[in-house]
């Protein structure tokens, strides 16, 4: 990340930046603090806390000991964005220059002309049209980047949604991928929104054909629910009168777990 390190200086105004693979420049919190004379103790949070998150975030830098050894860091880091946000609201008297700057220059050339440019800029236009118009095709190019870089975000967001029940699941399921008993899986389903309890999940199941309602196989699975893999038969002995009985209970498989989970998140099944 810290390989295309840059150093800039202008007098006693120094600060390093690197630039992400994306092209989008992130300058050093801590230089930016040090020129315009802040002091550091407490931490970069307590002076670039109001930044927004998205113009501020940690990027690994390179960084030389006394000893000359050079390692790597993370280092809070500004993108132009929030270096002009900070410098815009800091009461420091190095940022006032920079404060006159906009207010003086670029908001009334932005009202006047619709943009700003330098004077050096501005005559270079009015002696050479061709160079306002690379000015012209470097913005839009500028900004069809950055309108493909939103409608990407735009579709991982909504990946993100389309994917929330899988996750839903996934986590829902992380107790356990054995075979579990039809309580302990309303347990599951109600952790995660779904109003229903054991009693009436025995029935939902029994009323869907996924457990047997006769008196001979009462809750035990269905020929469907064990070819489908969603059910196994769990047999057990107890003791009954001092006389060992033995007994036959329905299990979720992992298979089952997730069929059914899905099927109440999504709003497949109607409980």
């Amino acid at each position: 990340m810290s390989s295309n390190l840059t150093i800039f200086q202008q007098g006693d105004f120094s600060f390093r930046s690197i630039t992400d693979k994306d092209g989008k420049i992130w300058i050093v919190a801590k230089d930016i603090a040090q020129s315009l004379g802040y002091n550091l103790n407490g931490g970069m949070n307590r002076i670039f806390g109001h930044v927004p998150t998205q113009w501020a975030k940690g990027k690994r830098i390179a960084v030389r000991s006394e000893n000359g050894v050079e390692q790597e860091r993370e280092m809070l880091c500004l993108t132009e964005q929030g270096l002009y946000f900070f410098l815009g609201r800091s009461d420091k008297r190095a940022a006032l220059p920079y404060q006159i700057w906009v207010a003086d220059k670029v908001i009334p050339s932005i009202r006047r002309s619709g943009f700003y440019a330098t004077p050096a800029t501005a005559e270079k236009i009015i002696n050479d049209p061709d160079a306002f118009i690379k000015v012209l095709e470097a913005l839009k190019a500028e900004r069809e980047k950055a309108l493909t870089l939103e409608t990407k975000n735009i579709q991982l967001e909504a990946k993100i949604e389309e994917n929330k029940p899988k996750v839903m699941v996934a986590e829902a399921l992380d107790v356990s991928q054995s075979a579990i008993d039809i309580g302990t899986f309303a347990k599951i389903l109600r952790q995660n929104g779904v109003n229903i309890g054991q009693k009436r999940l025995f029935q939902w199941f029994r009323g869907n054909g996924w457990l047997m309602n006769s008196s001979s196989g009462w809750n035990l699975p269905t020929q469907k629910a064990i070819n489908r893999g969603f059910f196994v038969i769990k047999e057990s002995v107890i003791e009954i009168n001092r006389k060992p009985v033995a007994v036959q209970t329905a299990k979720l498989t992992g298979a089952g777990q997730n069929y059914f989970i899905t099927g109440f998140l999504s709003g497949d099944f109607d409980n």
